[in-house]
Parts: C-alpha cells; sequence; structure tokens
C-alpha cells in the first residue's frame, strides 16, 4: 500500500495512477505488475504444535521439587477462594512435571 507524502492518506489506484483522495495528490505508476488484481488466494503454512513438544511461557523459580528433588519449577498464580483472600501459588516441577500448591 502507499500513502500520499503529503497528508499520509492511502492512496487508490485510478486509471494506472495513483491519486490521493483528499489533497489531490498524483503519482504515475512505474510498475504495472503492483496494480494487478489477483482472484487466487495464497494459503498460508500452518504449523501444528504437539502438546508434548510445547514450549512454556510460564516463569520459573528456584525451589525444590517434593517427589523428584529437581530444584527449578515454573509457577502461576490463581484466584480460588474470595477477593478478599490472598491467591494461590502454583508450582510445576520442569523435570518430573509434578505439580503442588502454596498458600499465604
Amino acid at each position: 500500500m502507499m500513502f500520499c507524502p503529503n497528508c499520509k492518506s492511502m492512496l487508490k489506484s485510478i486509471g494506472g495512477k495513483l491519486k490521493c483522495p483528499r489533497c489531490d495528490f498524483e503519482k504515475d505508476v512505474s510498475d504495472k505488475s503492483q496494480l494487478q488484481k489477483t482472484r487466487q488466494r495464497v494459503e498460508k503454512e500452518i504449523i501444528i504444535v504437539d502438546e508434548d513438544n510445547q514450549m512454556s511461557t510460564l516463569p520459573t523459580t528456584e525451589i525444590k521439587c517434593p517427589e523428584c528433588g529437581n530444584k527449578t519449577a515454573e509457577w502461576w498464580l490463581r484466584q480460588l477462594r474470595s477477593a478478599d483472600e490472598s491467591e494461590v501459588r502454583f508450582f510445576r516441577c520442569t523435570k518430573c512435571k509434578f505439580t503442588w500448591r502454596e498458600y499465604d
């Protein structure tokens, strides 16, 4: 897409020229292939992520896993009780995937 250098409006293709609908700026199109309409839709490649190989985006902390003794776990917070009570902190071991919780 091209924009008008004067008023920043989007230029429209009219008669082989790019014209601004606001300020009457005109520009000849040197490459006519940019103005051709295509009827064929180009499909994008779809990537399916297998859940077993899913990359984690959770933050990690240094804490000992009660199951395997690993010292790194992912963590997140959830509000399980009423709003005036503190959140519950969950941990998931990065090695054995054991999940446990801590209350404040």
